[in-house]
């Protein structure tokens, strides 16, 4: 399996959605990618510990009624995908409560927790053409994550049946973190192995990104930034 880097833990590799065969696998080239803008230091007495928020109170804080969506604001457009809170919860309380400032994460540069804008300034680090994007590392290098892992969470509905599908970058099972991917076509042999968690449009910017200049590790040459990731209610 391609390899990207392990949630939270910088010694050892997470992983990446695997390629189809043929396609280039990830590796390190050692490079930093944008950093952690937005993200503001909690009071260290405020900071609850690192991924105890429970699902039902993320998604709570997000009153109104519609489906639960996320908009990437990135440096080649916006994407907007649909997020399948009601088939698994867990899995998008976890990336709008780090998207929102409502999860506390381990800063993997000063190894302090923090609440904030987790998302916001990060990069796409690996992008595939005719395969995926893939973004959610503070490092921007594919080894970095929340300091915290959470369990697979699959339905039987979610498949990577379409393009545009958002779901979890892993290490294997039940090692979820930060780093996500968005398809640009169907792999649908990554079904029941990355979880599932949104459905996204504007898939013509996926493509874009997809097939920008990348090095053998296809890391972008010119970062692509995740301006911001917010997070609302579309009736």
């Amino acid at each position: 399996m391609a390899e990207e880097g392990a949630a939270g833990e910088t010694d050892e590799h997470e992983a990446a959605p695997e390629a189809p065969a043929g396609t280039p696998e990830a590796a390190d080239d050692g490079d930093e990618g944008e950093g952690d803008e937005g993200a503001e230091q909690a009071p260290a007495g405020d900071v609850p510990p690192l991924g105890s928020e429970s699902p039902e109170e993320i998604l709570a804080a997000f009153e109104g009624e519609g489906r639960l969506t996320a908009t990437f604001v990135t440096s080649y457009g916006e994407i907007h995908c649909a997020l399948h809170e009601e088939e698994v919860p867990n899995t998008v309380a976890n990336f709008v409560g780090l998207a929102a400032g409502l999860k506390t994460w381990l800063d993997p540069r000063t190894n302090e927790p923090r609440r904030g804008r987790f998302y916001d300034g990060l990069i796409f680090h690996r992008v595939i053409p005719n395969f995926m994007i893939q973004g959610g590392d503070p490092l921007g290098q594919g080894i970095g994550g929340p300091g915290y892992r959470f369990e697979d969470e699959f339905h039987p509905r979610l498949r990577h049946n379409r393009p545009g599908t958002l779901a979890m970058a892993n290490s294997g099972p039940n090692t979820n973190g930060s780093q996500f991917y968005i398809t640009e076509v169907p792999t649908p042999h990554l079904d029941n192995r990355h979880s599932v968690f949104g459905a996204c449009e504007n898939v013509d910017v996926v493509t874009r990104i997809a097939n920008v200049s990348t090095n053998p590790a296809s890391r972008p040459l010119q970062d692509v930034v995740i301006d911001q990731v917010r997070i609302h209610r579309v009736p």
